[in-house]
């Protein structure tokens, strides 16, 4: 393939792949290993058609758009401001979680108390935020491959360590309990607009960069969750690196969380620069409230005591995730008929599979969060 394939096939691997992967074995192992293995394979699958589907939108769509255009586009000012609701939580999800998870990763290498390096940590990356480094933005694609290597590293280093006895437990009842947080580890749909552009005269590659940039978040976390699982079994820590680290010895400690500590680090000033953006940019408020309303909202929620990063991830999963995947269905419906340009592959539409796909998103939504309560 070229060399702009490639790039589109980074960006959305790059866009999916983030702090989510540290909370994919602790879900894993509270499942029961098969049933958090067949949970990444079938979540996987159903964010691979959703994003056919959303590929099929943006090239039946003329000019450059994102998620919010689209989808005011196909479905009115109510889907604009859904989507808008659905991306908006999301990033306060994740940042709560960013914010509680460095905390708990500082305090796994130094000791003390998680709370004062959430705050010295909140401190440092709110006042980046304001400042809107755009070398933020950059560094996350670097972090893709940061990611995918310790993830290797991690499996090569845990692989003298693993029981297999922390491999037999299949539990069907249990297949919604990771549900959430492996959801929120394959949000990335804003990528495929971005992919497009890459891929400008060569659009009949955008199916096949889809399935491959798919496919290989897929294979890191089920890589992943086998080396974390497969060592720590039953007691897989929420960042599943603290955990490890305990085991496998101090290497592991300072590697593991050091990982940890980036990785959240980088989501965490992308997601507030991106929010900080889109309440400047698209709706108007000056540059200094954008900043409040973006890093204030997170920190007051954590200071509450009532979200845990687990929690936290799995909501933004499960509210944002599912109303993303939902409008997607119904934009690529209303694309078929409204599209203004001939898209270069088009996905066959059944409408049971989509009545089931957004019956999952919903009810998916609804069980996982009475689950917390």
């Amino acid at each position: 393939m070229i060399k702009k394939a490639w790039e589109a096939i980074a960006t959305l691997v790059g866009t999916i792949i983030g702090a989510g992967i540290l909370g994919i074995p602790y879900v894993v192992a509270k499942a029961g290993f098969w049933t958090g293995m067949a949970n990444i394979l079938f979540l996987g699958f159903v964010v691979l058609i959703m994003y056919l589907y959303l590929g099929e939108v943006v090239l039946r769509t003329k000019g450059n758009h994102q998620l919010t255009g689209y989808a005011e586009r196909y479905l009115g000012k109510w889907g604009k401001s859904l989507m808008a609701f659905s991306m908006i939580f999301g990033i306060y999800g994740a940042m709560i979680a960013y914010i509680l998870g460095e905390g708990q990763a500082f305090s796994a290498i130094f000791g003390g108390n998680p709370w004062i390096y959430s705050i010295a940590f909140f401190i440092v990356a709110s006042f980046i935020v304001y400042r809107g480094l755009k070398l933020v933005a950059k560094a996350e694609l670097w972090m893709l491959f940061g990611i995918i290597g310790v993830a290797i590293l991690v499996a090569v280093f845990s692989a003298k360590f693993i029981n297999p006895v922390n491999f037999t437990a299949f539990n069907v009842l249990k297949f919604f309990v990771p549900y959430g947080v492996i959801l929120f580890a394959f949000i990335g749909a804003a990528a495929i607009p971005e992919m497009e552009q890459y891929l400008v005269r060569n659009e009949k590659l955008l199916k096949k960069c889809i399935l491959i940039g798919i496919s290989i978040p897929i294979v890191v976390y089920l890589v992943f969750a086998v080396a974390i699982v497969g060592v720590t079994g039953a007691g897989t820590t929420e960042i599943a690196t603290i955990g490890l680290g305990n085991v496998v010895g101090e290497h592991m400690v300072l590697l593991g969380n050091i990982f940890a500590i980036v990785t959240m680090a980088t989501s965490f000033l992308a997601l507030g620069l991106a929010l900080k953006q889109m309440y400047n940019y698209d709706y108007n408020i000056n540059k200094h409230l954008s900043w409040v309303l973006t890093v204030s909202v997170p920190l007051l929620i954590a200071l509450t005591g009532f979200a845990t990063f687990i929690k936290a991830i799995g909501i933004a999963g499960v509210v944002a995730g599912g109303i993303e995947g939902a409008l997607i269905v119904f934009m690529v419906w209303q694309a078929k008929k409204l599209g203004n340009r001939k898209p270069e592959y088009k996905m066959k539409m059944n409408f049971l599979i989509s009545v089931l796909l957004i019956l999952l998103f919903v009810f998916g939504a609804i069980y996982y969060i009475n689950t917390m309560f």
